[in-house]
């Protein structure tokens, strides 16, 4: 997605926020380099499930090194003729890729004011995509910071019904080593985002 150069200020819980988002997005966009390997194993997590789930990533992050890391990553969602999950909306909810669900989130992200980047070939339904969408709009990377009720629309319509799911199989999945502890912390802000939006934006 294109981004601002510069992000505006904003509640530093909402900067907690889109951290996770991006972090989230990072990891689910290619296969982690050392420095995102470094990001996650330096996490510390406290007592809750997300804090939990964080723990475990940094401690998995610490025992494995790029090229497995790669692997492990290529194995989920590329494989030979294709990886072990399809991290796409459409695909979660309608069995195929490229349906209903893409053509609506293209309508949405052309009133927000939000575009594909040139050098990105993936559909913009992707796991990673949405992710970096919901931290874009938290930090106002594609105009002014989305209110949160628009934020909470968003989510509510894009996320919601199928991303819980996909991060449930990913800490299931049969290759998934590094990224079962990514699946666990996904599930877990997932559902606090859930509540949070229930409990504070109209």
């Amino acid at each position: 997605m294109n981004d601002a150069v510069v992000d505006m200020q904003i509640a530093e819980e909402d900067a907690l926020r889109a951290d996770l988002y991006d972090f989230l997005s990072a990891l689910l966009s290619g296969p982690p380099d050392q420095n995102l390997l470094s990001r996650a194993s330096n996490l510390t997590g406290d007592d809750s499930d997300l804090g939990r789930a964080v723990s475990t990533l940094s401690r998995v992050g610490r025992a494995i090194n790029t090229k497995t890391a790669e692997r492990e990553f290529n194995a989920l969602f590329i494989g030979l003729a294709r990886g072990e999950l399809m991290p796409y909306a459409s695909y979660y909810l309608t069995g195929f890729l490229n349906e209903k669900p893409l053509a609506i989130l293209r309508g949405d992200m052309a009133a927000l004011r939000i575009t594909r980047a040139p050098n990105v070939y993936e559909p913009e339904d992707n796991i990673a995509s949405l992710l970096e969408m919901m931290a874009g709009m938290i930090r106002g990377r594609f105009g002014e910071p989305v209110e949160l009720s628009k934020q909470k629309d968003f989510f509510f319509k894009h996320l919601a019904p199928w991303a819980e799911h996909f991060f449930s199989d990913l800490e299931g999945a049969q290759n998934s080593v590094f990224y079962a502890p990514v699946g666990t912390v996904g599930k877990a802000f997932l559902e606090i985002e859930i509540q949070a939006f229930r409990m504070g934006a109209g």
